[in-house]
């Protein structure tokens, strides 16, 4: 296997976090009285067991109320700010800092839009230095943690020694649209809330516990599928008068179909090939997204374990989901130095962003 030549941004810390109340499949479809065979159907073949999600407060008959845009939007800051703030603690501790030691901070999310954005809110929150350099990056979707990871790393290497942080902060309940609709039945059967953060230093191979440091990250790639560029969307909702999520049924096969393109450019000019990767870190976009990317892959179930995990205990995170994977890939000490791994993250564009890192 050839040597890998490595620069110095390092991922030192992993922190995530949900919203406070969590249901089943089952019963998300009696708590909104959903009797349509084919839209239960859907949500019991999802391969989720459970998801967290804020749903509309109960009214006196049962039903839930309507929310408003503007009522999804103040949701939106509350749960972000929340499990944001919370997901940035465990990581800090995790990297063995605190928040006096955050020099920057880039903030993902999509499901809502803030002005001052989320990274403001979460340095008066945190008490973080007001002279830190901050990102906000809004509405790229289920792939926009790499775009953030790729913009945090480039920072931390021209600033050795600072410590950077990526925070995913998805409250997908503040994306939820109730009207009865296979559209919408398809979109409220995946997401859940959550938020996921990393702590990035170049130049230190030195840990809290003397462990083995976290992982160098090496190279990104990325595919704009120009001919799917409208497969998912957000779309104003005039009737309803707010923004409505769309997934087209034929986005699994389209992503699988470009898997291999994308890993083999990632790889291209390393002398590595898809057989030298030991760990696969894939967003948990769906049942179908995950078994099209194994199979145009030649992965295992091994392989993805972490990816199908994250999918059946939270749902579709967003943003923030293939970092939830990674997490749970350190928590099993199985990780060894000079172990190779490729990130993976899908989403609007239609588009496919990756990572190659190692340890």
């Amino acid at each position: 296997m050839t040597a890998v030549a490595v620069p110095s941004a390092r991922i030192v810390g992993v922190g995530t976090a949900v919203s406070s109340t969590s249901y089943t499949q089952t019963e998300i479809l009696e708590t909104l009285r959903i009797d349509d065979s084919k839209v239960r159907s859907l949500f019991l073949n999802s391969g989720i067991g459970r998801r967290h999600l804020t749903l509309p407060s109960a009214c006196p008959d049962g039903t839930r109320a309507f929310e408003s845009q503007g009522d999804l939007l103040d949701k939106h800051a509350a749960l972000a700010v929340d499990m944001g703030t919370r997901a940035v603690l465990t990581g800090l501790k995790d990297a063995g800092a605190d928040p006096s030691d955050v020099r920057q901070l880039c903030c993902v999310t999509s499901t809502g839009f803030l002005t001052p954005g989320l990274s403001a809110l979460m340095i008066r929150e945190l008490g973080i230095d007001r002279h830190c350099s901050r990102v906000d990056i809004v509405g790229m979707g289920c792939n926009a943690g790499l775009n953030a990871l790729s913009s945090v790393t480039a920072w931390a290497t021209t600033h050795p020694g600072e410590l950077a942080l990526l925070v995913c902060a998805e409250a997908c309940s503040a994306a939820y649209t109730i009207d009865g609709t296979m559209r919408t039945a398809v979109v409220n059967s995946l997401f859940g809330d959550g938020a996921a953060a990393i702590a990035v230093v170049a130049d230190t191979t030195a840990t809290p516990h003397g462990e083995l440091p976290g992982p160098c990250v090496l190279k990104f790639g990325s595919c704009l599928i120009t001919d799917a560029l409208d497969a998912m969307r957000y779309d104003w909702d005039r009737e309803q008068q707010r923004f409505s999520f769309f997934l087209d049924p034929q986005i699994p096969y389209v992503v699988g179909a470009h898997a291999e393109l994308v890993v083999d450019r990632l790889l291209e000019g390393t002398g590595l090939r898809r057989s030298d990767i030991r760990h696969w870190l894939v967003h948990s976009g769906g049942k179908k997204v995950i078994d099209a990317v194994t199979v145009n892959l030649g992965l295992t179930r091994h392989d993805v374990r972490h990816t199908t995990g994250v999918l059946r205990d939270y749902g579709n995170l967003s943003s923030g989901s293939f970092l939830f994977s990674y997490e749970r890939l350190i928590g099993e000490g199985l990780v060894k130095a000079g172990d190779l791994g490729v990130m993976m993250t899908m989403g609007p564009g239609s588009t496919i962003e990756t990572a190659l890192i190692q340890w």
